[in-house]
């Protein structure tokens, strides 16, 4: 019998049954292999043509394996893809018609994909060489790369870093069912932080929380952040702060560094047992409004009911206006997602209040306003200017300049170089 995580979730369902259900699904799909079956899968691995999976792919790979994906069986095929980057809809098989909003795809070099043939079985392996998974071949395919980037991007610009993850596939994709064999390195090095949907919802249940907001962040917790988490505390039972831990693009601020960071912010300024820290194993696609949407759907299998959307969720530079992350929410079908946006307006430190407001509560003019962003913050340090009290905690500060004043000066100029969003 093939033993996976499933087992596990099954058990446990019963005392979830107060969350959100998984999306398209009643319970997660984990398909990553435990025990003997793993062993096993390992062992035909070793002995298979083999893809090297790409940073971006690898992540997507382990969401498979930790049911974050659920209810995808693997990489989309050439249906799905166009019905995903067309119409946010997947095309195929029992899934047919439901809502997803980016493609997960896999691509391989022409001379590997031509000699595959369907239902064949190829093995999946890291950049470091290390097997992640097996995939059984359901089809190759080619796509259209700049309609996939206007599609999903809104943009072909080769600036942009989703644009580039995109152009730089091989030329061919591959689809087919996968059995995840890895979690990579994300157990070992975060411990305390790392948890799978599983693991993630059963913490939640514990805690007797029902509704749960989501708080997604790619950097330290400024201000602007540490408000918008207090706004949902005071809306839902708790905020699931949820990091990416994935790849970033250059100038950003490394993950082992967000988590200490935000943790000092958690512990020094946060009620006990409001806040989660929890993050997964994704790389940023920086798809703006459609990976909000992405975002929405992945925390729905993680057990929260609602996603904190402020200005320029999943933004890059200027390539999305500063709400179209919101709006987008008001362009797809009722029940596409069961978790919600949280809505916030544009928040800032009013000096005229002497206290964190947003466009909806503070009658004072822009004069007054402090506008706190994640860019502006990592700008400041890497130039070793004074940061106010007012855009960012004294404990949050400190570890973020301990760890510009050991990085070489070039790294920091990756910092002005990069445009990035609040959030």
């Amino acid at each position: 019998m093939t033993q996976s995580i499933a087992a596990e979730t099954t058990a446990t369902s019963n005392s979830q049954s107060n969350l959100v259900p998984p999306h398209g699904s009643s319970e997660l799909k984990p398909l990553l292999l435990t025990g003997d079956a793993r062993k096993q899968a390992l062992k035909l691995a070793s002995t298979l043509p083999q893809i090297t999976l790409s940073s971006r792919e690898r992540g997507d790979l382990i969401m498979l394996g930790i049911g974050g994906f659920t209810p995808l069986d693997g990489f989309m095929n050439q249906a799905d893809w166009q019905g995903v980057v067309d119409d946010m809809r997947l095309q195929t098989g029992a899934n047919a018609g439901l809502f997803w909003p980016i493609p997960i795809t896999l691509s391989a070099p022409k001379t590997t994909a031509d000699s595959l043939n369907q239902g064949d079985k190829v093995a999946l392996i890291a950049e470091n060489g290390e097997i992640m998974g097996v995939l059984t071949v359901e089809e190759t395919y080619t796509i259209d790369k700049e309609h996939e980037c206007q599609q999903v991007f809104t943009t072909t610009d080769s600036e942009h870093p989703g644009v580039q993850q995109v152009q730089s596939q091989d030329e061919v994709n591959i689809a087919g069912r996968v059995e995840v064999l890895s979690e990579g390195e994300f157990p070992t090095l975060y411990p305390d932080t790392y948890k799978t949907p599983e693991q993630t919802r059963q913490i939640l249940a514990d805690k007797g929380w029902k509704t749960i907001a989501a708080f997604q962040t790619r950097n330290p917790m400024h201000r602007s952040h540490e408000y918008l988490a207090k706004i949902a505390i005071e809306i839902c039972d708790g905020v699931l702060v949820h990091s990416l831990l994935g790849a970033l693009k250059p100038g950003d601020i490394p993950a082992e560094v967000r988590q200490e960071a935000i943790k000092a912010l958690i512990d020094n300024y946060f009620k006990q047992d409001t806040v989660i820290q929890a993050g997964y194993p994704l790389d940023m696609r920086y798809a703006g409004p459609r990976e909000a949407l992405l975002h929405a759907l992945f925390r729905q299998n993680y057990g929260c009911s609602h996603l904190i959307v402020g200005r320029d969720h999943a933004g890059v530079g200027d390539y999305y206006g500063a709400f179209d992350a919101q709006t987008i929410f008001e362009k797809i079908e009722k029940d596409d997602l069961l978790t919600q946006p949280l809505k916030i307006d544009w928040t800032f430190w009013c000096n005229a209040c002497e206290a964190m407001a947003s466009s909806k509560t503070c009658p004072h003019d822009a004069s007054q306003h402090v506008k706190v962003s994640g860019t502006k913050l990592r700008k400041a340090l890497s130039e070793d200017e004074e940061v106010p009290d007012n855009f960012s905690r004294p404990e949050v500060l400190d570890i973020l300049r301990s760890y510009y004043a050991n990085i070489a000066i070039d790294e920091r100029a990756e910092v002005k170089l990069v445009g990035a969003s609040a959030v």
